[in-house]
């Protein structure tokens, strides 16, 4: 070794110590993406947290059934929707449309009142109105329940008047009888590890797949691919179908865990399940293929992922209460397929749905599957430019 050489090995230069420090700013400058990245994750994540992310929802979609038209029962409705937490969306003919209702997760409370209801106010005789509730998610709820068993205290101020004021100093003996639908303990892990399911295939699914054809241009062996005579769907399937194999192992995994150790039940259809698997294991494999085909190196490839990551996460339900996020952030979370997946495994899982009852959550992810696949077959490159 040279004396020079020694010099450099023995001694600590700033000088060269910023000449490294310069190329690398000058590398990150020239990288677009990354500086991209570097300003929008911040932006996304404070706007996320301080506006759409809400552990208390209000005006959760409630149908009601009502068995007695009186104006007590008017009242009793009146106050649950003063209460902010409930909206009045449905209104069923029979207690079996409302169960419907409350299974396929198009409202989120059923109030039943029941007959007699204000004439048995006027006699003193403890009437009770019953609340439904889907507890699947059990944060949801907890607000609306505790408002609800308050409301007797107030509905009927107005009512409580002339002849009827004497009912004033009864209003205890009103009550409020609540059912807590699908997850009656309350379990958080109930609502937690169905939905860990579609988290972790995203994950996997998209991170996965995004660097599959971007490693293939880093390594070199790009030219033999696109020398070989296959047409980009055949290059696309042969891509992610070893990932279907990886996200099945996954999902059975986190059920059987589940079950064994948390106690989840299993209550519907494990086939049906299998069967929704496919396409929700499709739709993320093929936006991770999109993913790849449109990043430059794996480096872009992860950081597009985080892009899609972070809102599946955060906007899906799987966290926060899907309807507490405001209208913007859920239509945002109506393009996820995470969304959708999350809702039809907790409703195989701890509902016991059935094919029609998840099929209003299942046709999205076949739109999206398709669309994805269209889009991402295009997108591929058929030359190294």
């Amino acid at each position: 070794m040279t004396q020079e050489g020694k010099k450099i090995r023995e001694g600590f230069s700033l000088r060269r110590a910023y000449a490294l420090m310069k190329k690398e700013f000058i590398q990150l400058k020239r990288d677009k993406m990354t500086l991209r990245m570097i300003v929008m994750i911040p932006i996304i994540q404070i706007l996320l947290f301080g506006y759409a992310l809400n552990n208390d929802p209000k005006h959760l979609p409630t149908a009601v059934l009502a068995q007695d038209h009186s104006v007590f029962a008017r009242s009793f409705v009146a106050g649950l929707v003063n209460t902010d937490y409930f909206a009045v969306t449905r209104e069923p003919k029979s207690a079996a449309a409302a169960q419907r209702l409350l299974r396929e997760g198009q409202v989120q409370f059923v109030v039943t009142i029941p007959e007699n209801f204000g004439r048995d106010i006027v006699r003193g005789q403890k009437p009770q109105a019953l609340i439904e509730a889907d507890a699947t998610d059990p944060t949801a709820i907890s607000g609306p329940i505790a408002a609800a068993q308050g409301v007797f205290s107030t509905a009927f101020a107005r009512d409580f008047t002339g002849p009827l004021a004497y009912l004033k100093g009864r209003q205890g003996s009103l009550s409020v009888e609540v059912h807590r639908m699908y997850n009656p303990e309350g379990f958080t892990r109930y609502n937690i590890l169905p939905g860990l399911m579609g988290i972790i295939l995203t994950m996997t699914g998209i991170m996965m797949t995004a660097m599959a054809i971007t490693r293939e241009r880093e390594r070199g062996t790009m030219e033999n691919l696109l020398s070989m005579p296959v047409r980009p769907l055949e290059v696309m399937i042969g891509k992610i179908m070893p990932y279907v194999l990886i996200g099945y192992i996954q999902a059975a995994i986190i059920v059987f865990l589940g079950e064994a150790l948390f106690g989840v039940p299993v209550i519907g259809s494990l086939v049906l399940l299998s069967a929704v698997l496919v396409v929700f294991i499709a739709c993320n494999l093929a936006l991770g293929y999109l993913l790849s085909a449109s990043a430059q190196n794996q480096t872009q490839a992860i950081q597009m992922s985080i892009m899609v990551l972070m809102p599946s996460i955060l906007l899906s339900g799987f966290l926060f209460p899907f309807r507490g996020m405001p209208h913007w952030a859920q239509d945002i979370g109506s393009f996820l397929p995470a969304t959708y997946f999350i809702r039809i495994s907790r409703g195989i899982l701890l509902k016991g749905d059935g094919f029609m009852d998840i099929w209003q959550n299942f046709w999205p992810l076949l739109a999206f599957m398709v669309v994805i696949t269209v889009i991402a077959t295009k997108r591929y490159r058929q030359t190294l430019d």
